[in-house]
């Protein structure tokens, strides 16, 4: 039974933050194996601050579930990103593995903020950067 794995908790402010990053889009990681005995699941905060937006990216072989806890989200995807859908409070989303986006926070005024768990772990692929003005109806605060 020593071996035995065991509960963890991690308190407010001992999150892990060398997670990998994306642009304007800040990972922090609750649990995943970097601070916890987990090794098939990432659980994290995401957040972007005002008007601020991700990078084009995608999560390798992960599958990703996202949930809006606060703000107002704009996801861009398809050819040249050009397609979107949005996002508010109580929102979930499901990202398949390898599906290149940008996450944008739509408001100049408020953060948004992100619960997001991932299997098998967090993985963050950048991709080239794309115009701002490539992305309909976004702008910076």
């Amino acid at each position: 039974m020593a071996d035995q794995v065991k509960a963890v908790v991690t308190r407010k402010g001992q999150e892990h933050t060398g997670t990998g990053q994306s642009g304007g889009c800040v990972r922090v990681t609750g649990v995943g194996p970097q601070i916890t005995p987990a090794t098939k699941i990432w659980f994290g905060k995401v957040s972007n601050d005002p008007g601020y937006r991700s990078l084009p990216h995608h999560h390798g072989e992960a599958e990703t579930g996202g949930y809006v806890l606060r703000g107002k989200a704009r996801i861009y995807f398809g050819e040249n990103y050009s397609e979107y859908f949005d996002m508010e409070e109580g929102d979930f989303v499901f990202v398949p593995p390898h599906w290149p986006h940008v996450e944008v926070n739509m408001s100049t005024t408020e953060d948004l903020v992100w619960l997001t768990t991932r299997t098998p772990e967090n993985i963050v692929v950048n991709l080239p950067d794309v115009d701002d003005a490539s992305l309909v109806g976004y702008r910076r605060a």
